[in-house]
């Protein structure tokens, strides 16, 4: 039985300072972390198992950026792919201060598994600690196997709690297929669905330490119809640790 799977980078941060200088245009960020389990847009991507993760980013000056990605998966019945790996590009315009844009292009890989490949186009507006972002594809596999269009969109907001220095993040976020791909015990099918994130990190030991609460209105019914299983969409408590240099 094949499944649609949902793959992506969670707000993962780009032109950070912590970007090493090449020379004056040129800078490389790396980003390591450890995660309790790998959750992309409410739905865990390893069976609720850990997840270790790295990508690499090519920063230039003018706002263009380049980079892969990676993270250890599991769908579960006998698939033979163990990792997810995320090629993107795009360009960063710090309007003002606190206003940006970022647009960009992702391609998601599955070795061994390539019918699950699939790719985004996506725009995200940051605004005085707001964020409003949308994920286009026109290639995601559905449970057929056959492309479809998808979007996916969410709102958010980050800041920073004083004055114990503790981060906050909060994100909304809808899921739209063109197609079903969820089905209640009636019957009753259904092609979107709504997704959540509350998350505290603290920097110590020049690591971030980050605990999220993450969830979905996804029923057991729903999420075993389309994910196979039923406790891979529910509520959960994701805890991390990361470095970026």
């Amino acid at each position: 039985m094949k499944h649609v799977l949902l793959a992506g980078l969670a707000l993962f941060p780009l032109l950070s300072q912590a970007a090493i200088p090449l020379n004056d245009d040129f800078a490389v960020q790396v980003d390591l972390t450890l995660a309790s389990d790998y959750r992309t847009r409410g739905i865990s991507q390893t069976q609720n198992d850990p997840a270790a993760q790295a990508g690499a980013t090519l920063l230039h000056s003018g706002g263009l950026y380049a980079g892969v990605w990676t993270s250890n998966v599991d769908f579960g019945f006998g698939l033979k792919t163990r990792q997810e790996v995320d090629y993107y590009a795009g360009w960063f315009w710090q309007a003002a201060e606190d206003v940006s844009l970022d647009v960009g292009y992702l391609k998601y890989a599955y070795p061994k598994e390539g019918q699950f490949n699939q790719s985004e186009a996506y725009g995200i507006l940051s605004a005085y600690g707001f964020k409003a972002a949308a994920y286009y594809s026109n290639d995601a596999p559905n449970i057929v196997g056959k492309d479809q269009d998808t979007l996916y969109t969410y709102v958010g907001y980050e800041t920073t709690l004083l004055p114990a220095d503790v981060g906050l993040l909060l994100r909304y976020g809808r899921m739209d297929f063109k197609d079903p791909l969820y089905w209640s015990q009636n019957g009753t099918g259904s092609d979107s669905y709504r997704e959540w994130e509350a998350k505290l990190s603290y920097e110590l030991f020049e690591v971030k330490w980050g605990l999220s609460y993450i969830d979905t209105d996804l029923s057991d019914d729903q999420c075993a119809s389309n994910y196979g299983f039923t406790d891979t969409c529910g509520a959960t408590v994701v805890a991390s640790v990361s470095k970026s240099f």
